[in-house]
């Protein structure tokens, strides 16, 4: 087992059941691939977008690995005009993760503002990044709301 993450620490702070899920990190690797990795059906893994836009503070927005993340539907919803994927970059710079390892729990000392895609909260269990490549933690979808504040609503869509 990988060394205690903050996220790992945050949820026990907090009383929070999860399991810890690790695979061997590989940058052409999609969610959908890692999702088989594990053993768990797409739709219960939601990677983690960062979005911004004209006079909004960057976002994080959670989706499951067999969508696509609604950048209308979400700007929509938090009631701006517009809003845009950032670069690379600009990604990690802001955050301080690097792609692919970048996830909700491992942000929330930074204080970002989290969008989880309703469907979510279907499943007992939803599988997040840690905050590092390689691992993804299962916990329930309402812990995962309670614990970084996210707002939920209809961010994603298929096909």
């Amino acid at each position: 087992m990988t060394t205690k993450l903050n996220s790992m620490r945050l949820l026990e702070r907090h009383h929070i059941a999860y399991t810890v899920h690790e695979y061997e990190y590989n940058d052409a690797y999609d969610a959908q691939t890692i999702a088989r990795m594990i053993g768990v059906p797409a739709s219960q893994v939601f990677k983690t977008l960062v979005v911004g836009g004209a006079g909004v503070r960057p976002i994080l927005a959670m989706v499951p690995a067999d969508a696509q993340l609604s950048l209308k539907r979400l700007a929509a919803l938090i009631g701006v005009k517009s809003l845009d994927l950032l670069p690379r970059a600009d990604v990690e710079r802001l955050t301080g993760l690097q792609i692919g390892g970048i996830g909700a729990l491992a942000l929330t000392a930074k204080g970002w503002t989290s969008y989880l895609d309703e469907s979510a909260l279907q499943y007992p269990v939803v599988y997040v990044n840690a905050g590092k490549r390689g691992i993804l933690l299962g916990l329930a979808p309402t812990e995962l709301v309670r614990v970084v504040g996210a707002k939920v609503g209809a961010i994603a869509e298929r096909g």
